[in-house]
């Protein structure tokens, strides 16, 4: 059987996310992957035509990580590839972007900022039709601030997720030309990485090879938290207008570069969620990784105002539904706005590419069988 080229990206990632290389033996057939940070290692050999198995594991060390694989991650090249182009990473990956269902301040109609509120039963209904909107796009990596709403929403939607009531594994997926071969079948749980000291890695490391492949790793980031908000923090907001004016509150609240007393403009709030952004999220979507962002309204109209190449004026103006996820393809280097998915019954969004009909004809399928 002829060889067939193609990129797996696996490996154990941290907070700060870590990079894999692949190496394909044309003649056996044998893949090697290796974590360039962590000594991780996996061994696939052809079963038959189109399905692979793990052969061996190992660590070289047991930390607070997850291994992972992608559903994209491989390239339809010839068989007659080079062993270069099986290093190529894959071109294609989704981007998804939901801000935080209603919190309890929310409801209250209080400036929250960076105060840790969890959400209300509405939220938590928003983030759940969250997940069922995104439940056909596969997600590798999730990355959320270091507020509670946010991990929240991001820990409800993955509940909804396809693959996790099918209880499937991110297995070993391999594209031959236009088709996707699938193998192993397991539960999916979204694992939150503690790196921030020693102790914390030390405390939260699995143990169980098994357990570690069935994980999608969670990183908290407090660059993306909401922006701080300084003394009208817990105000309520009506209040505040007729104290200090509507039209004061208004440019606090809606002002690219004027920061409420002692708090953050959405320009300082853009600075930093856009750095974490470039430096951490964006390689790991250049490698083929698709990533889930649970986020505020601020920090991603900050992101989006990156993606989409917004003004300053262009961004103030930009409102942000809580609970709605707008998803983005990224291809070529570029991203491309594709709104929100549509809702799980509804096919529409997964047209806009191949590679995510692809993906949801294969759930299909599965659900079927």
């Amino acid at each position: 059987m002829a060889a067939t080229a193609f990129h797996q990206a696996i490996g154990t990632l941290q907070s700060r996310g870590c990079y894999s290389n692949s190496s394909l033996n044309q003649e056996s057939g044998i893949a090697s992957f290796r974590s360039i940070s962590k000594g991780f290692k996996l061994d696939i050999v052809p079963l038959k035509r189109g399905t692979y198995c793990s052969r061996k594991r190992s660590f070289s060390a047991v930390q607070a990580s997850a291994s992972q694989t992608t559903v994209f991650d491989a390239v339809s090249s010839p068989s007659n590839s080079s062993t270069s182009d099986s290093k190529k990473k894959s071109n294609e990956a989704a981007l998804i972007l939901i801000r935080h269902g209603e919190s309890m301040w929310n409801e209250k109609n209080l400036f929250t900022g960076c105060v840790d509120v969890p959400l209300t039963n509405k939220g938590v209904e928003e983030a759940i039709e969250a997940g069922k909107r995104i439940s056909n796009i596969p997600v590798d990596m999730i990355y959320t601030s270091a507020l509670i709403r946010a991990q929240m929403t991001a820990m409800l939607a993955m509940t909804e997720h396809r693959r996790k009531k099918r209880q499937m594994l991110y297995g070993v997926f391999i594209y031959f030309q236009t088709e996707v071969e699938i193998s192993g079948f397991d539960a999916i749980v979204p694992i939150i990485l503690h790196n921030e000291s020693e102790q914390a890695r030390e405390w939260s490391q699995i143990f169980s090879d098994e357990t570690k492949k069935q994980c999608i790793p969670v990183i908290t980031a407090w660059q993306l938290n909401e922006r701080m908000y300084g003394e009208l923090q817990g105000l309520d907001k009506q209040e505040t207008a007729d104290r200090y004016g509507t039209e004061q509150v208004h440019v606090w609240r809606r002002s690219y570069d004027t920061p409420p007393p002692n708090g953050e403009s959405l320009e300082m709030c853009a600075e930093r969620a856009v750095a974490y952004f470039t430096e951490y999220i964006e390689p790991q979507l250049l490698s083929g990784k698709n990533v889930m962002i649970a986020a505020h309204g601020n920090s991603l109209r900050s992101i989006i105002m990156y993606l989409d190449k917004l003004t300053s004026q262009e961004v103030i103006s930009l409102e942000l539904s809580t609970g709605i996820p707008m998803l983005y393809i990224f291809k070529e280097g570029s991203f491309i706005r594709r709104g929100s998915p549509v809702a799980p019954n509804e096919a529409g969004v997964y047209a806009y590419t191949k590679r995510l009909a692809q993906y949801r004809q294969k759930l299909d399928e599965m659900l079927q069988s």
